[in-house]
């Protein structure tokens, strides 16, 4: 019997053992091999704190600032933390619903039960002062501070951009960004991001069982300073972008001017406008979607993103090209016959004159001289040649390729060339005839607006252009982009753009212009109206430069649907532009008040459809 016992009580102590040592195991594991549960057990005991930096300022070029912040605080919430707490008393004191508090706790805990997210987000200092004496009761829940932007004036929203929360796409493509943070989504805000956001520090606290931090852990040796983003000094005129917006009101289309000699956008401006505080705090969800199903557009940049056609401004290009390639001189004339639609003027003798009657039929001529130059018998290959020809000088001007300005999502418009013919209408199955639409700006030639103010610049510097640009400089260096300063030649002569500088100074001055609403007492304005067509009422477009003699300001202006032509609506807002700009005021205060009251667009939805050509065969 003794002997049986003595193995039961060895059996026993085996057992015993084993699960010691099982015991032991899991204990070291878990204490000193498991990562997750050491990061656990910190969590329980330490608090990291991102410390957000101040994201960079903006100012206009005479110093104005345009951009500044706000403190706010994000309520921020660790899961697991949360125990025994009155929920109703909760949501009462921060003013949520009980569906509201079960969402943002849902969501927490998807992120993560043991690390921090933020469940109520950019709390203004007013409300966070109502319960800040009461947070400490609600445990698993602290707060951190942030900065929200602010516009001091309500302009240029569609230039300066708004920021937002990181999406998933934006975490993973940089590995910075963590749940919560903001980053630019568009405007200068989204393309100076890295310049603007500056970089987080880090502060871990110290916290006891009730939440409530004790202390800097290790007495702040781990802690990181959070380093504030850089400023930014951008070209925007703030008085001249402000008037320009008013001019705007109640309308559609866009603004653009360009100082000649630098490139720097003075200002730039799609219509109808908004308040860029629109886009700021917990409001800025509600007024998105208010802004994206607006009919007209708000959100939709129309200066860099609108592709359309050009209409009789593109006559000076074509004269340029035609000029340079020796189809024409300054002095041929052409018939005007009623094979594209005359003006009812008398037809042009010159290059000049052409331009000031905006003469139809004297650009079906030209354009064909430059397509047919007879280089081939065969009419189709002479036209694929000429084609390719008057599409490189083109490319010259800026057209046909994107503008590499400072902001994002800048559309190219379209110069076509014989891949898209031949693969429109078949190859050696197009030629002038075809294609001549293009001459007067129609057909499938597409420009944005900010390639038309360049147009307006480049005649104004006589054939060369600097690259359109927002910001001067940024940060403590006063570091510029080297790429604003090269300067873009046509390779056209400079006595070619004489005779279009004086066309266009004929347009605004001379007997028989189309621009005459644009003449301004004193300054000498050079100027190109046109109408393009399009659905529903045709656009008033017009681009200048001013003075004739070292221009201060280039501007291109679109009133969409604005019966009339561009001498009627585009021309006169555009002179009140420039008369701001150069004189500091505007005197004519009629002529002012009536073009900021009037709204000449043809109403949403519209209501009348012109027919595309069909294809020929």
């Amino acid at each position: 019997m003794s002997n049986q016992y003595s193995n039961r009580s060895g059996i026993v102590k085996i057992i015993f053992l084993v699960v010691g040592i099982v015991f032991v195991g899991r204990l070291s594991m878990l204490q000193i091999f498991d990562k997750e549960y050491k990061e656990k057990a910190k969590n329980q005991s330490l608090r990291n704190i991102t410390q957000y930096p101040a994201r960079g300022l903006m100012y206009d070029r005479n110093g104005e600032l345009l951009v500044y912040n706000e403190a706010v605080y994000d309520l921020m919430v660790i899961p697991r933390m949360v125990k025994n707490l009155d929920t109703n008393y909760f949501c009462q004191a921060l003013g949520i619903t009980r569906q509201d508090f079960e969402e943002r706790m849902k969501k927490a805990y998807t992120y993560s039960p043991y690390s921090a997210s933020v469940f109520m987000k950019q709390i203004s200092k007013e409300e966070f002062g109502h319960w800040e004496n009461i947070l400490y009761k609600f445990k698993g829940f602290y707060i951190s501070k942030r900065t929200l932007r602010l516009y001091g004036k309500p302009i240029a929203a569609h230039v300066l951009g708004y920021v937002g929360e990181v999406n998933e796409h934006d975490l993973e493509q940089n590995p910075y960004y963590k749940r919560g943070d903001y980053i630019g989504k568009s405007g200068l805000e989204a393309s100076y991001e890295k310049e603007l956001r500056g970089m987080k520090g880090k502060k871990i606290m110290q916290v006891d069982v009730h939440n409530r931090e004790i202390g800097s852990y290790m007495h702040g040796q781990l802690d990181t300073l959070p380093i504030e983003g850089m400023n930014l000094y951008t070209t925007l005129d703030a008085n001249l972008q402000e008037y320009a917006e008013r001019l705007m009101a109640n309308k559609r289309g866009c603004v653009v001017a360009i100082e000649p000699s630098t490139g720097e956008v003075l200002t730039l401006l799609s219509a109808p406008c908004y308040d860029p505080n629109m886009l700021v705090g917990r409001i800025r969800g509600e007024n998105f979607v208010k802004l994206n199903e607006d009919i007209s557009k708000p959100l939709f940049n129309r200066a860099l993103q609108a592709q359309y056609p050009p209409g009789s401004i593109f006559k000076v290009a074509q004269a340029m090209i035609a000029l340079h390639l020796g189809v024409i001189t300054p002095n041929t004339g052409f018939v005007c016959d009623k094979v594209l639609g005359c003006h009812n003027h008398p037809s042009a003798r010159s290059v000049q004159e052409a331009i000031k009657m905006s003469c139809n039929p004297y650009f079906y001529y030209t354009y064909r001289r430059v397509i047919q130059q007879g280089k081939y018998k065969n009419i189709y290959k002479d036209s694929q040649y000429g084609l390719t020809v008057w599409r490189d000088y083109m490319l010259r001007f800026g057209f046909g390729q994107r503008l590499d300005i400072d902001l994002p999502n800048v559309k190219a418009g379209n110069i076509p060339d014989t891949t898209f013919y031949n693969k429109w209408y078949g190859k050696e199955r197009w030629a002038f005839t075809t294609i001549y639409s293009n001459s007067i700006g129609q057909g499938e030639v597409e420009v944005v607006p900010l390639q038309m103010a360049n147009l307006a610049a480049i005649v104004a510097n006589r054939g060369y252009y600097y690259t359109p640009h927002l910001v001067r400089y940024y940060g403590p260096d006063s570091t510029k982009n080297p790429a604003f300063y090269e300067k873009h030649e046509t390779g056209i002569e400079k006595r070619y753009f004489d005779i279009a500088a004086r066309g266009m100074y004929d347009v605004v001055h001379g007997a028989g212009g189309t621009a005459h609403k644009a003449d301004l007492p004193g300054i000498a304005v050079c100027g190109k109206t046109g109408t393009a067509e399009n659905y529903g009422n045709d656009h008033s477009v017009f681009i200048a430069f001013a003075p004739m003699d070292d221009p201060k300001i280039a501007v291109a202006v679109y009133v969409e649907n604005a019966q009339g032509g561009g001498g009627t609506w585009a021309a006169p807002i555009a002179g009140l532009i420039i008369e701001k700009y150069i004189k500091g005021e505007v005197e004519r205060k009629d002529v002012e008040k009536y073009y900021m009251e009037v709204n000449p667009c043809q109403k949403l939805p519209l209501t009348r459809r012109i027919k595309k050509p069909k294809k020929r065969r």
